[in-house]
Parts: structure tokens; sequence; C-alpha cells
């Protein structure tokens, strides 16, 4: 029996302030949108990039509504795989959803250890080879990962020092950017070749993956100070935050750079602002800023997405294995976590890591949405028309996304489509023989 202790997870109520709290979450937040999408979003919607971000902070505070609802009426550390099985139970929405959600995080993380290489690179001139990119972005992985193992204190410590490092370095970047630039006004008048209402919805798309990291608050639910008020709190705040920075850094690169230096430099856009405007020490110092940034973020989004995967094998939803590994389940998730990441990390560029995870954050996000309409709206006493209009938003933003990247990369749509069809046979098929073992096990001995 003490072998089966062992295993479970163990979470520690009234860990995390709600300062902590909110650092955990802009701390996933600030880490993948800032640094990396920015170039992106600009790829794509050209000079009207700085709107989309505002835009996706609409869509978001919409989506939050269901989360905090759901968060409020029953705090978990299980987040999402928790919210997803109060609405559809154990069965195959869960299942895939969930799992959905968790290869989105494992996808931001590797996006953000991209980022990271991208970044650190431009200290030695640039990648040539392409090599060291993802080898430096696989070494950041690792060393998250040890300081996961390290437990919640030494996490939230370290990530509450990076976070209010990054924020208060952000903000220094995006105000002196606007008070160097040589004016503030953003060149409306060549919104680039993609100026369709299709592409502003696409980096909409991308846009809501800078603040999806709002999603790892309600992972650590439980372990919050008074969850049912502060949970949301921190989700408010944390979005809140995020709108004021984004905005600023986004007016600050869009003075200093003109859009083809934006879209040429998409991977390190803010260190290419900084440059004009700055000087070198400038360059330095936003590298600095976008290492600890990215470090941070893959630091919480490991804590909160192993969290997840663990209550998601407690609840028999997915198959484990524990492979001869001593310890907890958690402890197992985590490696798993780690193991996806670092090969994402290895082979993929950064703008189709992005594009998988917006596909599978909003079809979860849909889905949660939906579960709160169809089966939760009395228990959680939420009104009708907040997830309408969240589910039509993120069908939009889906939708714009889905049809650019279908004309410029079509392959990510098929890999996209593909896993999930995957994902959803494997659960079918994992669920029906769990099903079956249950069966065959009453029927051995009669539970009490």
């Amino acid at each position: 029996m003490s072998r089966e202790q062992d295993r479970a997870t163990r979470y520690q109520e009234g860990s995390l302030t709600l300062p902590g709290t909110v650092m955990l979450g802009t701390g996933v937040m600030i880490g993948a949108g800032i640094f990396a999408l920015t170039g992106q979003m600009a790829q794509m919607t050209g000079a009207l990039f700085p709107l989309a971000f505002l835009v996706a902070a609409v869509v978001t505070s919409f989506s939050a509504y269901s989360y905090i609802k759901i968060s409020n009426a029953w705090p978990s550390a299980g987040g999402i795989g928790m919210y997803l099985h109060k609405a559809y139970g154990n069965r195959l929405p869960t299942a895939f959803n969930a799992l959905l959600m968790y290869f989105s995080m494992v996808i931001a993380q590797s996006f953000l250890a991209r980022t990271f290489g991208s970044y650190t690179m431009q200290l030695f001139g640039g990648d040539e080879s392409g090599h060291m990119v993802p080898i430096l972005g696989v070494a950041l992985i690792i060393a998250a990962f040890l300081v996961n193992l390290l437990g919640n204190r030494m996490v939230q410590g370290v990530a509450s020092f990076i976070g209010i490092l990054k924020i208060g370095g952000i903000l220094i970047f995006g105000l002196v950017g606007i008070w160097v630039a040589d004016s503030i006004s953003v060149d409306f008048s060549s919104p680039g070749e993609a100026g369709t209402m299709g592409n502003f919805l696409g980096a909409t798309a991308l846009g809501i993956l800078a603040f999806k990291g709002f999603t790892t608050i309600t992972n650590s639910g439980s372990e919050v100070k008074d969850p049912k008020r502060n949970v949301g709190r921190a989700i408010v705040i944390s979005i809140a935050a995020c709108v004021v920075i984004y905005t600023l850094v986004g007016f600050a690169v869009a003075s200093n750079l003109s859009l083809a230096e934006i879209i040429e430099t998409r991977d390190y856009s803010l260190a290419a602002a900084a440059r004009p405007a700055l000087g070198e020490y400038a360059v330095w110092f936003t590298i600095a800023l976008a290492m600890m940034a990215t470090a941070g973020g893959i630091l919480a989004s490991i804590f909160a997405v192993s969290r997840m995967l663990a209550m998601l094998t407690e609840m028999k939803l997915v198959p484990h294995k524990h492979f001869g590994m001593p310890g907890s389940i958690q402890k197992h998730t985590l490696v798993y976590t780690v193991v996806l990441g670092v090969t994402l990390t290895a082979f993929f560029d950064l703008s189709r890591i992005a594009a998988l995870g917006i596909v599978f954050y909003l079809i979860m996000d849909i889905a949660i949405h939906w579960g709160v309409l169809r089966y939760l709206r009395k228990d959680i006493k939420a009104n009708v028309w907040v997830p309408t209009v969240a589910i039509l938003l993120d069908l939009l933003a889906l939708g714009g996304f889905v049809w650019v990247k279908l004309n410029t990369d079509p392959l990510v749509i098929g890999v996209a489509v593909g896993a999930m069809l995957v994902i959803a046979v494997a659960e079918l098929i994992f669920l029906k023989q769990a099903r079956e073992l249950g069966r065959g096990d009453s029927h051995a001995h009669h539970h009490h």
C-alpha cells in the first residue's frame, strides 16, 4: 500500500498568494506573447498588429468569464481538466479537449524555448547554422524541469522574481521606446499585402495565444489562498496588466521599425526595435529581458501542465505508464511533458509551433463555453450571453486563422487535424478498454 500512496498527487492548499498567482499567470502570458508573436502578427496583418492585440484582449475577456465562474464554484488544481469533467463527465469530450489543452500548453513551452534561443543568439550576431536556437531551447526546458523538481515554493519564488524583473523591464522598454521614437504615429496606410479581414482575424488568434496564460491560474486553483475570491481576481488583474504592457510594446515596436523590418526580424523583433532607438546596450537589455521572460514562462507552464496531466491520470482519462520511474504520478507527468517539449523544440520552427497551439487551444476553449451553456449554467449561475459571445468570437478567430494558414502553410492545418484524429481515436479505444476493465473488476469483487 505504501507504494500506492507514494504515487498519489500532493497539493499544498493555500501555498500560492494572490500576487504569486498573478505572477504565475502574467509569467506565462508575457513570455510568449510579446517576444515572439509581435513580429508574426505584423506579418499577418501589417501595421494593424497593435489593434489585433487589443481585439485579442476583448476575446480573452469574454473567454475568461466561464473560467472565473467555474473556478469560483469548484476551485481545483486540475483546472481545465476538472472543468471539462464537471461538464462532460468521464467521457470522450473531457479527455479529448483536456488533451488538446495539454498539447497546446506543451506547444507553448516549445514556442517559448525557441524564442529564448532566437533572442540569445542575437548576442552572437544571429544563428547562421540554424542549430543553436533549438539546442539552447532544449537546454532551457531541461533547466526548468530541474527547478520544478525542487517543489512549489521554489517555482513560485523563481517565477515571482523573474516576473517582477520582466514586467518592470518591459514597461521601461515600452515607455522609452515610445519616448525616443521620432513620432508615435503608426503607419496604418500600408497594411501589408495581407490587409484582409481574414488576416486580421488570424493575427487576433495569434494574439489570443499571448493572453491564454490566464488559464495557468485556473490550474493552480486549490493551491491559491481563498481561491473562490482570488482565482477570479488573479485572472482579471493578469489580463488587464497584459493589455497595458502589450499595447505599449506594440506601439514602441511599430514606432521604431518599419513594417518590413518587423517582419524580417519577427523571431526577435523587440531586440531589433531597441537597436535604432537606444543602441547596442538596449539590445542587450532587451535580450536579457527576453531570456528571463521566456525562462519564467516555461517554468510556470511546466508546473501547470504536469499538474493537469496528473489529474487526468488520476481520473483514469488518459493511459499512464510508470516506465519504471520512482516517485509520484505528478513527477512522471513532469517527465512526459518535458520529453514532449524537447522533441517539439528540436524539430519545429516558431510559426508552425504557434499555429498548432492556437488551433488546439481555441477548440478546447469553445468546448469549455459549450459545457457551461449546455450543462453547468444553473450550477455556477452563469448568464447565457457571455459564453455565447465567447464561442462566436472564438469561431471567428479560428476561422480567420485557419483560412490564412490554408493559403500560406496548409501543412500545419493538416498536421493539426491529423493530430486531433489520433488523439480522438486513441482516447476512444482507451476509454472503452477502461470501461470493460471496470466492469470486470466490479464482477470480480463487489466494491464497497
